[in-house]
């Protein structure tokens, strides 16, 4: 004997809806993303130098992408905000120059530093392999 099989039809009246959360995760995600990012690259440029000025002194179109090796006044050098000695920063750009090349590099030497210690970093970014090296300056203004 045949059962009788019987089905309700449901209707259901749902709306449709857009769920923001995850849209709202990923502008925070990307707005850390570039505090964070703006920050570190403040940070390279953080050691407290007196540039020297040049009258044919450029501003770079940029430094992103770029070792900035730092000079302070009492000729200690620096690979960003980090103290280094002479030997670590030629095994810094070494080993940089090893691993991802091409290495540029952004030089900022206090003006009362010796000429010596910034013909050494040229020298040692040369023997590194770095074919991409600018020296920050100021524009002399008149």
């Amino acid at each position: 004997m045949p059962i009788a099989m019987h089905r309700e039809k449901r209707h259901y009246s749902e709306e449709v809806t857009f769920n923001l959360t995850p849209m709202i995760d990923m502008t925070f995600l990307l707005l850390i993303f570039f505090m964070v990012t703006a920050r570190l690259t403040d940070q390279k440029v953080s050691v407290p130098l007196e540039l020297p000025v040049a009258s044919a002194a450029r501003e770079p179109k940029t430094i992103e992408n770029r070792e900035i090796v730092n000079i302070d006044g009492a000729g200690n050098y620096y690979v960003g905000d980090q103290p280094v000695t002479e030997g670590e920063l030629k095994a810094f750009l070494v080993e940089r120059f090893r691993n991802h090349p091409p290495v540029r590099v952004y030089l900022r030497a206090d003006a009362g530093v010796r000429s010596e210690l910034t013909s050494k970093v040229v020298e040692m970014a040369t023997e590194a392999g770095v074919q991409d090296l600018i020296i920050g300056t100021l524009q002399k203004r008149d």
